[in-house]
């Protein structure tokens, strides 16, 4: 007996089957269940997450022999007939290869005919983007009004070039990446069934490698019980794919966030010589950066986040490293960096400087911050707080005492030359100025206290540094 591989094995037969596309599947049912059954159906979405699939259920569902039922029976001689992909009343073609006119034209004329065993004639296009535009032109009339036996099903991962005049006569589904928990389970279940033992590690790695897409976890899950027999591991998965592991990629981003870039370029040494893809290293990273950036402005809540327990617990981890602005920085970074790796001759360099300027961004200290620290301390100091992002405004100055008004009648008094003289020189005058004053002046001075917090805050020359810098400052002395 042949060898099924595990993606045609364990392919969805039922709507119960189907995996992440609840959206799409309630939509189905509730038509068939409500009668409200249109001649067309569009499934969009990228690669191995159920167009195939969806569109071959619901197929089923038409022409069994309860139907149209929301649940096909999978036994009768109509169910068994599509699955097998040899039903004479549903035809499965590629757009690739049937992109002509008179391939069209054919198709026109055989859906014409009532059908034999089932009760519709159904016409399946995958990839229906590949056809020509005269193909589409032919297809257009038949398409709003076929015949009452005729149901044409859709596939494609461009719809953008698929004609409006074509979309707008059927019914449009987008059909989303599975999320990485789902792709776990489903994983999980396959692997008990087949009696293979897996890590949750090993697991998750598979499930980050497919980018949402089942029948490409479904593969590789595949192809490593062929490499390493029943037992896999999550080293096992990281050799044959050049993924990165879960631990690295973590001490990775806190790397980051701490600003320690000896530790960002040892880890990125590593990782080159072990042969890792860089460029999925950027993406992962993107990733990773997106999902704490999402934590952080929902204050903890995952809900909206496609995450497995062991990530909720990192971000968990992460969280009091960073800042939301500077995560947000370092996304921006990290974007412009997976355009430019595609064209890199030497992508190493290219990551390595990129993951400098995040680690740098990390340490920035935004102006919203700086002014939040200030109003803190003048709590602390027990003056006015001022509001949320603002600067308190200094508090009225109180009249000079005697000896600092004769002090500053001596240096209005000063030889003129200081006002024209470099700034250095001027520097340097004001200083020995300083020096040279009277203990009276000196003693004035010392028992004099510094300005309040808030009075240095809202200085002009304070505020255009800030404002100079773009709201960032890396150091405050």
């Amino acid at each position: 007996m042949s060898y099924t591989v595990i993606a045609r094995k364990w392919r969805p037969q039922t709507f119960e089957d189907v995996v992440g596309q609840d959206h799409v599947v309630r939509t189905l049912r509730n038509a068939i269940r409500q009668q409200r059954i249109a001649q067309a159906y569009l499934f969009v979405g990228p690669r191995g997450i159920g167009k195939t699939t969806l569109a071959r259920i619901f197929a089923k569902a038409l022409n069994c022999v309860e139907g149209p039922t929301e649940n096909p029976c999978g036994v009768c001689d109509p169910c068994r007939e599509i699955a097998a992909g040899n039903s004479f009343d549903v035809s499965e073609i590629d757009g690739a290869s049937n992109n002509k006119v008179e391939d069209i034209h054919a198709i026109r004329d055989g859906i014409q005919y009532a059908p034999v065993n089932g009760k519709f004639r159904i016409c399946y296009i995958d990839e229906v983007h590949m056809l020509s535009q005269s193909a589409f032109n032919a297809l257009l009339k038949t398409l709003e009004e076929p015949p009452a036996h005729a149901k044409f099903l859709f596939a494609t991962t461009e719809v953008e070039k698929i004609p409006a005049t074509v979309i707008s006569r059927c019914q449009r589904f987008d059909l989303k990446r599975i999320s990485v928990a789902l792709i776990s389970e489903r994983l999980r279940m396959i692997a008990a069934d087949e009696k293979i033992e897996v890590s949750d590690d090993a697991l998750l790695a598979i499930a980050r490698g497919a980018e949402g897409g089942m029948r490409d976890a479904q593969s590789a899950l595949d192809q490593l019980i062929a490499f390493t027999g029943a037992h896999i591991e999550e080293d096992d998965v990281l050799n044959v794919f050049g993924l990165v592991a879960r631990k690295t990629l973590e001490a990775l981003v806190l790397a980051i966030l701490r600003g320690d870039v000896p530790n960002v370029l040892k880890l990125v040494d590593e990782l080159d010589h072990a042969g890792k893809d860089l460029r999925r290293l950027t993406v992962e990273l993107i990733n990773h950066f997106r999902n704490l950036l999402v934590y952080l402005h929902l204050q903890g809540k995952t809900d909206s986040l496609d995450l497995t327990e062991a990530q909720e617990a990192t971000l968990k981890v992460q969280a009091p490293e960073a800042q939301a602005p500077a995560v947000l920085q370092i996304l921006e970074i990290l974007i412009d960096l997976d355009g430019r790796l595609r064209l890199a001759l030497s992508r190493r360099t290219l990551l390595e400087t990129a993951l400098i300027r995040a680690a740098r961004a990390a340490r920035v200290v935004s102006l919203e911050e700086i002014l939040r620290r200030l109003n803190e301390l003048q709590k602390q100091g027990g003056g006015a707080v001022a509001p949320a992002g603002t600067i308190a405004p200094p508090a009225a100055a109180s009249a000079p005492p005697p000896a600092a008004s004769a002090a500053a009648s001596r240096s209005a008094a000063a030889p003129a030359p200081l006002a024209s003289a470099p700034a250095g020189a001027a520097t340097q005058a004001a200083a020995t100025q300083v020096r040279e004053s009277s203990p009276a002046d000196s003693a004035t001075t010392a028992s004099s206290q510094p300005p309040p917090n808030h009075e240095i805050a809202a200085r002009p020359a304070v505020q255009r540094v800030a404002e100079a810098l773009g709201g960032k400052i890396v150091d405050i002395q």
